[in-house]
């Protein structure tokens, strides 16, 4: 790849920006025919193509903007409010001006390579980005950007493998999602089917619920590298149990602190920050403790196992009605 040349992208591409008719003229809307795109259009895009737009121009708002037609194969890159979405045209459009279009010099530089490079650089742009209120990157600052720009066969078969990436990583999606519909449609049916079940409050069957110390009680500054382990958001963030930042107390401080002692199998749940997420606690959990942004369940498990708790956290419609969330996986 060293012996590529690097092109500024003002040398490879003609780089356009975008512009938006006066929405208080209804002429420049109604019966448009142009289709005309914002940044928040490519936020959901599947794949590189854009077909279609939500909203459409008129010939006449065009020219009252100064806005221009972008060819198809044109590649779109927004510049604002966020920077880094990408899209290959295809069919000809417009923009507003959160863009700064790229309209590839042909025989010299690919659409598709040109999307996968954009596409790979997108923390690059964002830390080329000013403003206060919202970054954006100017049309000066994205002309001056370098590429490696190989011969056109090598970007072809580069672009091809990032495509065949892409594909893959759409699939798994795709089954991680139906996935995780099924195990939903599943638990909603058993629950269905056993509405003669009784409904009883979590402290019916709980041996105890607790939420960590707080204030003054345990501080940031005494957390040590080893010691007794203290619990927080980030061990159950994922609805699973996992280590994320390791956080220690001394044996001295815990003893003062006892009170707020993990179990294995307890259900620890997050109230605070980003709530309702939950976790069943692993057999081998070290000695620890919780913050205050946990809650921690020790069950009667002749009453109603973790396992079946957590579920009913996560994907119960009346749990989750409670928490103020929706089903998640």
């Amino acid at each position: 790849m060293s012996a590529w040349p690097l092109m500024r992208l003002d040398e490879c591409c003609k780089i356009v920006s975008g512009a938006t008719p006066s929405t208080a003229e209804r002429t420049f809307w109604d019966g448009g025919e142009i289709c005309w795109t914002t940044p928040k259009d490519l936020s959901d895009l599947q794949g590189p193509l854009i077909h279609h737009t939500p909203r459409k121009i008129t010939a006449a708002g065009l020219a009252s903007c100064g806005a221009s037609i972008l060819p198809v194969g044109s590649v779109l890159f927004s510049s604002r409010a966020p920077i880094g979405h990408v899209a290959i045209t295809a069919v000809p459009m417009a923009t507003n001006q959160g863009f700064k279009s790229m309209i590839p010099v042909r025989g010299l530089l690919r659409a598709d390579y040109l999307y996968h490079w954009l596409r790979s650089h997108r923390s690059y742009f964002e830390g080329l980005g000013n403003g206060a209120t919202f970054k954006e990157v100017s049309k000066a600052v994205v002309s001056r950007v370098t590429l490696p720009v190989p011969p056109v066969a090598e970007q072809s078969r580069i672009a091809t493998i990032l495509d065949q990436a892409d594909a893959l990583r759409t699939m798994r999606k795709a089954v991680v999602d139906q996935t995780d519909a099924l195990e939903q449609a599943i638990f909603e049916q058993q629950i269905g089917q056993t509405n003669i079940w009784p409904e009883r409050a979590i402290g019916d069957f709980a041996r105890s619920i607790r939420t960590g110390p707080f204030g003054s009680q345990l501080l940031h500054s005494e957390f040590i590298d080893a010691g007794v382990a203290v619990l927080g958001i980030d061990n159950a963030v994922a609805n699973t149990f996992a280590w994320g930042e390791r956080r220690f107390i001394t044996e001295t401080k815990y003893r003062s602190l006892n009170r707020f002692r993990v179990y294995p199998r307890d259900v620890i749940i997050t109230i605070m920050g980003t709530c309702g997420r939950a976790a069943v606690v692993p057999d081998d959990i070290p000695l620890a403790i919780t913050t205050k942004h946990l809650c921690s369940i020790t069950l009667d498990e002749s009453v109603c196992l973790p396992e079946f708790l957590h579920a009913c956290l996560l994907r119960h419609p009346a749990v989750l009605k409670q928490l103020g969330v929706t089903a998640r996986g």
